[in-house]
């Protein structure tokens, strides 16, 4: 699997271990992987946006001296973004892309031929914002977007040769993934212009709250990463499995309500936690709907 370095993923790759799986761990700095080493897990360094990376990992797949097969692959590896759709510099928006959908293409494409040889599975992990865009997250909203067209695309066509792709859709997850996605904004509000501020100042200033009150109302790594071994090991999978009981709402809203009618929910969402009247720049908290 990808992405195990901490939070959800290190907690699944724990998980799988803890099922009876041999878990290659993708993780990101040798340091990343001695904590999991202790779980029976294989750290393996793995940047998905590096060929040499991907390439040692098929090696190593390869010339498994147990011959095991590639049961399961695990997209989890992904990379947060948050600000205005016009402020965000095109090259972080490519970065987001790299990791979040070409990095996950890539080590899908190399793999499936060994998962097609075991009848295996790909569960790649979405986002409820792979369903819901909403202002302020459009970079990683449009990246989950695309996870969940290329995944119903894999899914038919591998079918056939009894692989199974499952994709897995995440609300609020108490990790550290939440504060490096916020970890740019400072600067990108310190770039914009007279007018953009003018725009998204209020924006931006609620957006750090927003994702702070979203987390602290999410699930525990260690849940999100047993629903993940469950889409992973169910004999008979669904085709989505969402984490949190905010993501089941709005994606469930989402494919019921009106467009203009979800717009304006989200936005009400977000202005509680636009900075108050006064000017002092506190933003008014508010539970995540």
């Amino acid at each position: 699997m990808t992405g195990a370095s901490t939070g959800m993923g290190a907690a699944t790759a724990r998980e799988m271990a803890r099922r009876g799986f041999h878990v290659l761990a993708g993780v990101r700095r040798d340091s990343d992987g001695e904590a999991l080493l202790a779980a029976g897990i294989e750290p393996v360094l793995l940047d998905i946006t590096d060929q040499e990376h991907i390439a040692a990992l098929v090696a190593r797949i390869d010339h498994d001296p147990h011959h095991r097969p590639v049961r399961a692959l695990i997209n989890n590896a992904g990379l947060p973004c948050a600000g205005p759709v016009e402020v965000v510099p095109l090259d972080a928006w490519r970065r987001v892309f790299e990791v979040n959908v070409f990095g996950t293409v890539a080590l899908t494409q190399v793999l499936l031929p060994a998962l097609v040889r075991s009848k295996g599975r790909v569960v790649n992990i979405s986002s409820m914002n792979g369903k819901v865009s909403m202002a302020g997250y459009g970079v990683y909203a449009s990246s989950k977007h695309a996870v969940e067209a290329l995944s119903d695309a894999l899914r038919s066509e591998v079918a056939p040769y009894g692989v199974q792709v499952v994709i897995v859709e995440p609300g609020g997850v108490k990790t550290e993934m939440a504060r490096v996605g916020l970890s740019g904004l400072s600067g990108l509000t310190s770039r914009m212009t007279p007018e953009q501020t003018e725009r998204y100042g209020a924006l931006t200033q609620a957006i750090p709250s927003h994702v702070a009150a979203f987390t602290e109302a999410g699930a525990t790594s260690d849940a999100a990463a047993r629903r993940i071994a469950k889409a992973a090991t169910d004999r008979r999978p669904r085709t989505r499995y969402t984490i949190g009981a905010t993501a089941a709402f709005l994606i469930r809203a989402a494919a019921l309500l009106p467009d203009r009618v979800l717009d304006r929910m989200t936005m009400s969402d977000l202005r509680k936690h636009y900075p108050d009247k006064s000017g002092s720049g506190r933003a008014v908290a508010g539970q995540h709907a």
